[in-house]
């Protein structure tokens, strides 16, 4: 076994979209991941460490969810590339692990034949068994193992049922459910074509029956257009295939289906054998859930309903933990203060790197129930759901459901939302969602609007259930989404016209999500959270304290020091420029440094309030009331109102402040011409929306 092992490094594990795949994947990695991309493409890479026992450990990658070989999208492509080995840099596996929808075994059956076609040594994953059991479709898993020649276990992913035998099955597992003869037939004239044109291949390009087989299905079924920019093969095998098209298409066949028919006439006959379907009376429970939660009306009223209990409780129930937070660092900021003697470096410790962090990393229990929330819609099935409905309105705007997943998946970072729309199969509506993801609220915009909701906002009822906080958050992410789909429309009408594409979307079974599985997105967040807290936000903090603390006044108030200082000479330029939108010298710095990141305008503050105020207590509390009070020197006014907080809140709904999601608008465009007109859109549309707001609140007398 031990001699069997050191030849298999690496396994692969596939599956269909809403399979349970990543779940399953969780269950046998645990916390031993790392997520990357893969070479040359924006694809996120995902690998695990499973321990076979007796010292035995293996790499298992996650690749993204297919339906086939036969790739359609960047996703599908990477997949099929991974699994035959055409990706430089990343190892072929030796063995793969395909989940299967047991509720659903004749579809996803055929991308289980594709692979078996492919040679590749492969062990099938039941999964959800049980939601297939409430269905009444019962598996004989002995006999399904027959049919296919491969090993299969029963899985349950969600409760960890079958992951050990699982484990065990890929320690013992054989080579020899490789090299199976092709079981699915081609009708005779297709089969004769189909077969010349493979000796043809193998004759001229050295291919093996096996490749070559598979090259002549692609040959087959191109199009007139696609055959015509296939130079990789031989002039004389182009002109074969052009008369193969014209046979073909004489005798009446579909060349585009025929393929795909044949292989689902097998899978049936399998299915026929191996499974056995009990009569259900009435309508299952997910039939009856969304007789409602898809209903026109009462539909977009639960989705509305879910956000308003989601934001509501980002205040609520995060309210303790950020308080731990807060005093924790208060009591590290004493005890730092107490052992460091008075003078720079204790200011620079204190009010410089501490502070900064501070201010962002109190707001991460308030981030990681963001992620919860949208971890659980997800899983559950909902999210699907939420596409349905959101499709009607998404048509308005010229674009479909699926677009509307991407913009959902925004809420937590328009990054993954960006690359999300690799599903959408036009190019123009793939890139009108990408240009309107970023007006999505991200998770690094929760800790803006927070600190400005706590600062200005009152914490009175609304409809005795939910608080003012709670609905101006809401407002937040639903100006973000009522700006997207504008923009889509305007979008879809001028520069990226097309007509309304068809939605089509499979609704998995409604499922309890697996703990294990959340508890794990919420973890890989929070170390990416810390990560940047003590990286990128340390050192932005660190060297605004610098700019903010010099040169140093030899007598002066800390206020005169501040706005004296290379920091606010700096926003003192960029004032006139703000002015206009309520915003001073000091918001100004804010607005400037979170350009990298959004998360950084609340360091900003934080550090600027402390140097301007060393007597005051530190932490993020502090920081409200310093903010609350205040005031111009010259003038005595105030620098925040409710309504500065309110225009500021919707800047940064609308600016495009992180770079990172830039440069993954570049990788995914391909050029710079798409990123720089997002950037430009979107700051014109920030500019432009807080200015009227700004100026419709003083004529109704918010400005004070």
């Amino acid at each position: 076994m031990r001699d069997q092992h050191s030849r298999v490094q690496h396994i692969a594990i596939i599956g269909n979209p809403n399979s349970g795949k990543t779940t399953l994947f969780n269950s046998l990695t645990g916390l031993r991941q790392k997520v990357g991309n893969y070479p040359g493409v924006t694809v996120e890479k995902k690998e695990g460490r499973i321990d076979l026992g007796s010292g035995l450990e293996v790499t298992l990658i996650d690749l993204p969810g297919t339906y086939s070989l036969t790739p359609n999208s960047p996703d599908e492509k990477v997949a099929t590339d991974i699994l035959l080995g055409r990706i430089q840099h990343t190892p072929t596996p030796q063995l793969v692990i395909c989940v299967v929808d047991a509720s659903n075994l004749e579809r996803n059956l055929y991308l289980v034949s594709q692979i078996i076609d492919r040679n590749r040594p492969v062990i099938i994953a039941l999964n959800m068994i049980d939601v297939a059991g409430e269905q009444g479709t019962k598996i004989n898993v002995k006999a399904l193992e027959r049919e296919l020649g491969v090993t299969v276990v029963p899985t349950v992913a969600s409760k960890g049922m079958g992951v050990a035998e699982l484990r065990d099955a890929l320690t013992h597992h054989s080579s020899t459910s490789a090299g199976r003869n092709r079981q699915w037939q081609l009708p005779e004239p297709v089969h004769e074509e189909c077969q010349e044109l493979v000796g043809l291949l193998q004759s001229h390009h050295k291919l093996t029956a096996n490749d070559a087989f598979h090259e002549a299905i692609a040959l087959l079924t191109s199009s007139t257009s696609i055959l015509e920019r296939m130079d990789r093969f031989a002039p004389e095998i182009i002109e074969h295939v052009r008369k193969d098209h014209q046979k073909l298409d004489f005798l009446g066949f579909d060349r585009q289906s025929v393929f795909v028919e044949s292989r689902y006439i097998w899978i049936k006959n399998v299915c026929s054998k191996v499974v056995t379907q009990s009569k259900q009376t009435g309508l299952t429970t997910s039939d009856q859930i969304d007789q409602i939660v898809t209903h026109r009306i009462w539909g977009f009223l639960v989705f509305l309903g879910l956000m308003a209990v989601m934001f509501q409780s980002i205040f609520s129930w995060a309210n303790i933990p950020m308080q731990l937070i807060a005093d924790g660092f208060d009591w590290a900021g004493a005890q730092i203060t107490a052992f460091l003697p008075a003078g720079d470096v204790q200011d620079l410790v204190v009010n410089g790197g501490l502070a900064g962090v501070a201010a962002v990393v109190t707001f991460l229990p308030q981030i990681l129930l963001l992620f919860l929330f949208l971890g659980v819609l997800e899983d559950s099935g909902y999210m699907a759901r939420a596409a349905f409905i959101m499709d009607r309105l998404m048509s308005k705007v010229g674009l479909h459901g699926k677009s509307f997943i991407p913009l959902l998946s925004s809420f937590a970072c328009a990054i993954p939302g960006i690359m999300a729309t690799r599903t959408i199969e036009n190019p123009k509506d793939r890139l009108v969602t990408m240009l309107v993801a970023p007006l999505m609220s991200c998770s690094a915009r929760l800790p803006v609007y927070t600190l400005l909701i706590a600062a200005f906002i009152p914490n009175t009822s609304v409809l005795g259930i939910f608080s003012l906080a709670g609905v101006t958050l809401l407002s937040m992410y639903l100006l973000g989404l009522v700006a997207a789909l504008t923009m889509a429309w305007l979008f879809k009408k001028t520069l990226l016209k097309s007509g309304t594409p068809i939605f089509i979307m499979e609704l998995p079974p409604y499922r309890l999500p697996s703990l294990t599985s959340l508890l794990m997105q919420m973890w890989e967040r929070s170390v990416l959270f810390l990560k940047n807290a003590g990286t990128i936000i340390l050192g932005v903090s660190i060297v605004l304290w610098f700019l903010a603390s010099y040169p140093r006044l030899e007598n002066g108030t800390p206020s005169q020091q501040l706005e004296q200082s290379f920091a606010g000479k700096a926003g003192k330029v960029i004032e006139p420029l703000i002015k206009p939108l309520g915003f001073d010298w000091k918001i100004g710095i804010g607005l400037v440094s979170s350009l990298l990141q959004r998360e950084v305008f609340v360091s900003t503050i934080g550090t600027i309030y402390n140097i301007q105020d060393k007597n005051s207590e530190n932490g993020s509390v502090s920081l409200h009331k310093q903010m609350r009070d205040d005031r111009d020197p010259l003038t005595g006014t105030p620098t925040f109102t409710v309504l500065t907080g309110i225009c500021l809140m919707i800047y940064y709904v609308l600016a495009m402040q992180c770079m990172s999601t830039v440069a993954v608008m570049r990788r995914e465009t391909n050029g710079w011409k798409w990123p720089l007109f997002q950037i430009g859109y979107m700051t014109v549309l920030a500019y432009s929306v807080t200015f009227v707001v700004y100026r419709v609140g003083l004529v109704w007398g918010f400005g004070g």
